[in-house]
């Protein structure tokens, strides 16, 4: 096991009608708040006036901008920052899923900074503080409520990045499971595929003695595979919704993370997919994923045998361990068409003409590397690529 420091600042507010304490909870931390949210859904469901009645009550004064588009644009992040500078917001409250609550952290990053927000996602510059960011979390996927990630997508060359910091720990996150119960079942699904790729992006590790964590891990895991499905079926149970929003904080919030090295190899070539194609994220990962597990899986077949038995129950075969490997990801592909996911970039409507270019712009280590479970060349992502064709 690794040293490690777990420091999660974020207060989890969970629960039925928790959105109604915002008022209350933004108070702590502004004088002018930023509303930060995205299309018409929050006002659509009564959230957005629920929201601004709390606001009201409390005494906060706020300012809007709504428009973020799934993988949130760096345009629109620059229009906030100058939103803010101008009206003298003091605080950002992201009101939506990962995209939106990525874009607010991107300002709250942005305001205090003389240069260009990019410069974090490029590595050019650390930030020396940032606005505090509060939640109101509206799909779990994206674990962002309470994690020190941040992911922007720059127009200018369709690059979608990730910048890590602890500046970037929202302060507090409302989560009310009943706001995830209109969810169309194909954001459901992503957002399901979303949380398993956090968690296995850390599962596969070349650090040893970390059992603890592999036991929190599938757990995490076997608790979407429980209740994804539940939740298609009956879409306003509350008890599954709420295990899957909070599955979803857990999962990358990096507790799963203590005492390990994770991979992030196949977050890193889904950011090519959804930053040139504009796809759901969870989409593309369930599509990546696979494609890298069969890439990989005998660089350390004893870990991904114990996945197969743990995660997906399947009977392990002493003699023929990669037959038991080749089962468990049939499964997990499985899982995933059960749910409403593609597997395959065809699947996914994504042609095969522009591999080669996205392999080349996957991000790399200062090594020239992709991931740490096992070091991807560009060739390598590409071999991945075209297993996932």
């Amino acid at each position: 096991m690794e040293n490690f420091t777990f420091h999660s600042p974020t207060k989890i507010i969970f629960g039925k009608d928790t959105e109604q304490q915002v008022g209350t909870e933004a108070k702590r931390h502004a004088t002018k708040v930023l509303l930060h949210y995205g299309g018409g859904s929050i006002k659509r469901s009564g959230l957005y006036q629920r929201v601004v009645e709390s606001l009201h009550t409390a005494d906060v004064d706020f300012v809007e901008l709504g428009g973020v588009q799934p993988n949130p644009r760096l345009s629109l992040v620059r229009q906030g920052i100058q939103l803010c500078r101008d009206e003298g917001v003091d605080f950002i409250l992201a009101v939506g899923g990962g995209s939106v609550i990525d874009s607010g952290k991107a300002i709250a990053l942005g305001v205090p900074y003389d240069g260009d927000v990019w410069d974090f996602f490029e590595g050019k510059a650390e930030p020396a503080t940032s606005l505090p960011v509060g939640v109101i979390l509206t799909i779990p996927a994206a674990g962002s409520e309470s994690s020190d990630s941040c992911v922007i997508t720059n127009e200018d060359g369709w690059l979608k990045r990730g910048y890590s910091s602890q500046e970037n720990r929202p302060v507090f996150a409302i989560m009310n499971p009943v706001l995830t119960f209109t969810l169309p079942p194909y954001q459901t699904a992503s957002g399901a595929a979303d949380i398993m790729a956090h968690v296995m992006e850390r599962y596969f590790t070349n650090t040893p003695h970390v059992d603890y964590t592999d036991r929190l891990c599938e757990a995490t895991l076997k608790t979407i595979i429980k209740h994804v499905p539940m939740v298609l079926l009956e879409p306003e149970n509350y008890d599954a919704r709420a295990e899957i929003m909070w599955a979803s904080t857990l999962a990358h919030n990096n507790l799963l993370s203590t005492g390990r090295i994770g991979d992030w190899a196949s977050h890193q070539i889904e950011h090519e997919l959804s930053g040139i194609y504009d796809v759901a994220h969870g989409a593309g990962l369930a599509v990546v994923f696979p494609a890298w597990m069969k890439y990989v899986y005998r660089h350390n077949i004893d870990r991904f045998v114990q996945f197969a038995v743990r995660v997906w129950n399947v009977e392990q075969n002493f003699f023929e361990p990669e037959k038991t490997v080749l089962e468990g990801i049939r499964r997990m592909e499985e899982f995933f068409q059960s749910i409403g996911l593609p597997v395959t970039l065809e699947g996914l409507g994504i042609p095969d003409d522009r591999l080669e270019e996205m392999a080349a712009k996957c991000r790399k280590s200062p090594d020239g590397t992709v991931g740490n479970f096992v070091k991807l060349t560009s060739e390598d992502v590409l071999n991945i690529l075209k297993l996932a064709k």
